[in-house]
């Protein structure tokens, strides 16, 4: 099997182990089958995408709407924005985990600010009559919890996109473009173990009160977050993976 692609562009190397780790617990994939690219410690070279299943995107630190960003910032969205280019034209395999959102909605002309907004924590996520009916969400039910946690997100789902699932707080929580290419605004990826891992490195970052931490951590493991949210991730592995 061609392996998969991990984009990375957390600044923090627990950070970015961390996600890896979750990714690949949560795919089902082996070490050999995600390939890891941290686009934050290095200019991304150029990627021969056909030799790989898909690409999956994680979060990041790093938001389209800064009003102010590092030169560091500056250049990991401009070599993003390159391959998202290549991906969304060429309808490639792409899982886009929150960042996603960001970079995905700008190359379609769309609005990214801090209106809708999310605190760390669980919500719930409804599907679409589409998102039903999308072989991403295969097995999942109408509605289940995941957690998120962003200080910005799409004004509005673009035009020429499928919602194939929405939230109370913030509307858009997945979309399709074309046939292969998805964003999510929850993560996938984050079970109440990983989250709390999350929030403990981020606990200066401006996510929430740092004082919270501890509150925040039992209401992840009491939260009623069961896992359906992984099977997006497994999903989307079962459909692409190719030889």
């Amino acid at each position: 099997m061609k392996p998969f692609l991990l984009l990375a562009t957390r600044d923090h190397n627990e950070a970015a182990a961390a996600e890896y780790r979750s990714v690949l617990r949560h795919t089902g994939l082996t070490a050999d089958q995600l390939e890891h690219v941290r686009v934050e410690s290095k200019p991304l070279p150029p990627l021969d995408l056909s030799l790989y299943s898909g690409a999956i995107l994680g979060g990041s630190s790093f938001n389209i709407s800064d009003a102010q960003k590092t030169d560091l910032q500056v250049r990991v969205e401009a070599d993003l924005a390159a391959l998202v280019d290549e991906i969304v034209d060429t309808d490639y395999p792409f899982l886009g985990m929150c960042y996603g959102v960001g970079t995905v909605t700008t190359h379609l002309g769309g609005a990214i600010d801090r209106t809708f907004s999310e605190p760390v924590g669980p919500i719930e996520v409804t599907l679409t009559a589409e998102g039903r009916a999308d072989p991403l969400l295969t097995g999942i039910g109408d509605s289940f919890q995941a957690f998120v946690g962003h200080k910005e997100a799409c004004n509005g789902a673009p035009q020429g996109v499928v919602l194939l699932a929405t939230g109370t707080d913030c509307p858009v929580q997945m979309y399709r473009v074309g046939a292969n290419v998805y964003v999510t605004q929850f993560h996938p990826e984050l079970d109440a173990d990983d989250l709390s891992a999350r929030m403990r490195i981020y606990q200066h970052a401006g996510y929430f009160d740092p004082a919270e931490l501890d509150d925040l951590v039992a209401m992840a493991y009491a939260s009623g977050v069961s896992g359906e949210q992984h099977l997006v991730l497994r999903n989307f592995v079962h459909r692409y993976a190719s030889d």
